[in-house]
């Protein structure tokens, strides 16, 4: 099909990070094998801006989507909702309809950055925690062998989908259904370990089921600002250790995901106020995030109106539901803020950034992770200079 090998050449000639292994498996097992006929597009170049494609109103849209550098979902809310009742004829999404964006076949550029550092290898025993639409699982059959895959998916139905891409690709990797948290040690032990779900704490099962030498390629979403890519090395010592890469962004493992902030009794409200424009905190660069996850585990989200701008700091581990709001508006010398529990989080969080402005602002480049036994230690330079 010359038209496929055409926008096969495109997509791997434009898309960073491919190795001649990478670009063959690209080849071998094409992406539109693996999206459904509706799908979400969002492109890495239109930041907030995202599409319906639909293959048979559209067929051109969809092709274009699917060889170009886009993540593209293919569930909302868990499946609860169905991404053709959201996409109007246009193309145009109604966002308030979406409770969020739960499973997706991730932008071609970041899949080939982290099958890069996985460096995979044809006998290498791998284990794939989130199997999503199949298509990295298929990708890492043709890097390791398909007998060397075995892929976890928590949801039944996207697992089946899965089941059904691949069988109808040719590619039979060991599919299981359950928590991917566990892993699977009955396959174990494992020389590759490819995530391809967002980790605010590393599970130490992939590391006691991984070989020494073997890696573990993860995205780390510490809760607080953005994402990063996360390569660990598995050591004799039953430990894994490993540095922060570039940013990434992809959606919680669901066992992590945070509890919905619930609403409030005003009456238990403390107002405050700050001299600190609430922006500095919702837009902390890489490496304060890092560190302020690691010192207080909170974590972040903002909200931009016309002529404001609202960011919510919450404490959701279990001590007790403790969170802070702070606005910020136009020519304010002090902005308002209330708070809802005992635990000081806006405080906390003020204090976290301004230790790392006192470090001489370290990029999230410097940092790097242990995990043990007993969890996980993000650290500077190395791994003797702990933060926390």
């Amino acid at each position: 099909m010359a038209d496929l090998d055409d926008r096969l050449d495109r997509l791997i000639a434009d898309t960073g990070h491919m190795t001649p292994a990478v670009a063959k498996a690209f080849r071998a097992v094409p992406r539109h094998l693996f999206v459904p006929p509706v799908a979400v597009a969002c492109p890495q170049n239109r930041y907030g801006t995202a599409y319906g494609v639909d293959r048979d109103a559209d067929p051109g849209e969809w092709w274009d989507a699917v060889y170009s550098d886009t993540g593209l979902v293919t569930q909302l809310d868990d499946g609860a909702t169905a991404i053709s009742d959201v996409v109007g004829p246009d193309g145009e999404v109604d966002l308030a309809k979406v409770g969020g964006y739960t499973s997706s076949s991730s932008a071609p550029t970041v899949v080939a950055y982290f099958l890069r550092h996985l460096d995979a290898a044809p006998g290498h025993r791998t284990l794939e925690i989130g199997t999503g639409t199949g298509w990295t699982a298929a990708l890492l059959a043709h890097l390791v062998g398909d007998q060397n895959v075995t892929s976890v998916e928590v949801d039944a139905a996207i697992a089946a989908q899965a089941a059904k891409h691949l069988g109808e690709a040719g590619v039979q990797p060991h599919l299981v259904v359950g928590d991917g948290a566990d892993g699977c040690p009955e396959r174990a032990p494992y020389d590759r370990v490819h995530v391809t779900c967002g980790i605010r704490a590393v599970p130490y099962a992939w590391v006691e089921q991984s070989r020494p030498g073997a890696v573990i390629a993860l995205p780390y979403q510490p809760g607080f600002g953005v994402g990063y890519a996360l390569r660990l090395t598995v050591a004799p010592d039953g430990n894994a250790y490993g540095r922060i890469g570039r940013e990434v962004d992809y959606m919680l493992m669901r066992a992590q995901r945070p509890p919905e902030l619930q609403p409030a009794d005003p009456a238990q409200a403390r107002d405050f106020t700050t001299r600190i424009d609430p922006r500095l905190i919702a837009r902390v660069p890489g490496g304060a995030d890092l560190v302020i996850s690691a010192l207080t585990g909170l974590r972040c989200y903002s909200h931009q109106g016309e002529d404001y701008q609202r960011v919510w700091v919450i404490n959701d581990s279990g001590e007790g539901v403790s969170w802070a709001a702070a606005t910020w508006e136009a020519d304010q010398e002090e902005y308002e803020g209330y708070q809802i529990g005992d635990r000081p989080v806006w405080e906390e969080v003020v204090d976290a950034y301004f230790r790392w402005v006192s470090w001489g602002e370290p990029g999230q480049d410097r940092f790097g992770m242990t995990v043990t036994p007993e969890g996980q230690q993000l650290w500077l330079d190395s791994p003797e200079h702990v933060i926390g």
